[in-house]
């Protein structure tokens, strides 16, 4: 099936699954994960050169925009509005492997797959997304998506947080974060103000309402200008905030949060009483990854595939490369951050497949809208040093209007209709503005 003997014709490879009567597929390059990363890769490198032979791996029939899941919860979006099929965002010219990923062996250039398929490659991209970690938090498989007990970070109970906020009707409002890198590390406090905002627009709700922050963090976000503004929106709205608070456990027969707290005198579990509450799991790479030779092996990275910060190339396998949330990159797990990984990944690659130096250099840069309110959004841009990168001419640590106009209808359309066809360049947002 690999053109490295016979090419393929592009009526074949268009948007279709591969042909899987055979155990042994060969390509020039393998991209593990067709969600954002992978999509957006894949077009990238067919727009440099339409005869590279490459497969997609990726189980899911429909892919999500999933920063829009907030927007979901919040009652802005339907569930519905943030999918597509799969097929139909595939590029003409790739094949699409239907299948789970199972176990990676670079040292062979060869993965296999859940149907039993051995997959050979030259280049392998890694970005299958990142793994939710539901089971590490006690009770809370069994609780989810009933009895007020809600997340974002699943299409599953995205629909089901509006719900809870909307028919809220006064108690403790919990809303937690956990001692794990996660995606989109703003997402956690933009849904707890947008159920502010709801609370606070019936006045009998708010009246007998307490809205608590419990992450396990030690500030409100790494960035200290954008800290500062986020600190002062808490205060603005009464918003109790525990700080190093890492949620353990759900007791959903008595509605019990329990955390672990650290202190410098050691952990205390809490108890806190709640009446609704908006979990952030844990999270983690897909463990094919974190058992595989091309994981980080200790260290605060450790389980994410090992790669270099600036150039995306793995750190001991040089056909190897990764970009997303299963990176090791030490920056937001953001689909802004793929924005710029992305086309630094497709210039090294082809650099090293032409045995040319590699010059693309990711700076890490990444985006988070912080939604602090419907209509108000802190457009937080910034960099591996934890400084502000801002693609507009004013302050980005103020909530603005108009930056929520760009969180609700333009990033959704610049996602669809450029970033995932690989055609996202700087100045796309403005020019969108422009009309």
């Amino acid at each position: 099936m690999s053109n490295l003997t016979t090419p393929k014709s592009p009526a074949i490879a268009n948007t279709t699954e591969a042909n899987l009567d055979s155990n042994t597929l060969k390509y020039q390059i393998v991209i593990v994960g067709g969600g954002a990363a992978g999509i957006t890769t894949a077009n990238q490198l067919l727009s440099k050169d339409k005869s590279l032979d490459i497969a997609i791996i990726e189980p899911a029939a429909q892919h999500y925009y999933q920063p829009g899941w907030t927007m979901v919860g919040g009652g802005v979006f339907k569930l519905e509005d943030t999918a597509r099929n799969e097929q139909d965002l595939i590029p003409q010219g790739a094949t699409w492997i239907k299948d789970y990923v199972t176990q990676l062996d670079p040292d062979h250039n060869v993965l296999l797959t859940q149907t039993g398929k051995r997959v050979e490659y030259e280049y392998l991209v890694l970005c299958p997304g990142i793994q939710i970690d539901w089971h590490l938090i006690k009770g809370l498989k069994d609780a989810i998506g009933k009895d007020g007990v809600t997340s974002n970070y699943s299409k599953d109970y995205a629909s089901y947080t509006w719900e809870v906020i909307n028919n809220f009707s006064g108690g403790t409002a919990l809303f937690t974060y956990p001692n794990t890198p996660i995606k989109c590390g703003g997402a956690p406090q933009k849904i707890m103000y947008m159920a502010d905002d709801i609370f606070r627009s019936k006045s009998q709700v708010s009246q007998r309402t307490k809205v608590m922050f419990c992450t396990a963090t030690a500030k409100m976000f790494a960035v200290p200008e954008y800290c500062e503004s986020l600190e002062k929106v808490v205060a603005r709205r009464n918003i109790q905030v525990n700080f190093k608070y890492n949620l353990k456990e759900i007791k959903a027969e008595t509605k019990e949060a329990i955390f672990d707290f650290t202190t410098d005198q050691g952990v205390e579990e809490v108890s806190i009483n709640y009446d609704i509450i908006h979990v952030t799991p844990p999270m983690s790479a897909p463990d094919f990854i974190k058992e595989s030779p091309l994981a980080v092996k200790s260290g605060t990275s450790q389980g994410w595939v090992d790669v270099n910060k600036d150039t995306l190339q793995h750190n001991v396998y040089p056909n190897v490369f990764s970009l997303g949330d299963a990176s090791s990159l030490p920056t937001s797990k953001t689909a802004a951050a793929i924005r710029k990984q992305a086309p630094v990944l497709v210039s090294n690659l082809l650099a090293v497949r032409a045995s040319s130096s590699l010059t693309g250099k990711y700076n890490g840069y990444t985006c988070c809208p912080l939604i602090t309110g419907y209509g108000k959004v802190v457009m937080a841009e910034f960099d591996y040093d934890n400084k502000p990168v801002s693609s507009f001419p004013f302050d980005p640590s103020k909530e603005r209007y108009s930056m929520w106009l760009l969180k609700k209808y333009v990033f959704p359309w610049l996602y669809w209709n450029r970033m995932l066809k690989g055609k996202l360049f700087e100045g796309d947002r403005l020019k969108f503005l422009r009309g």
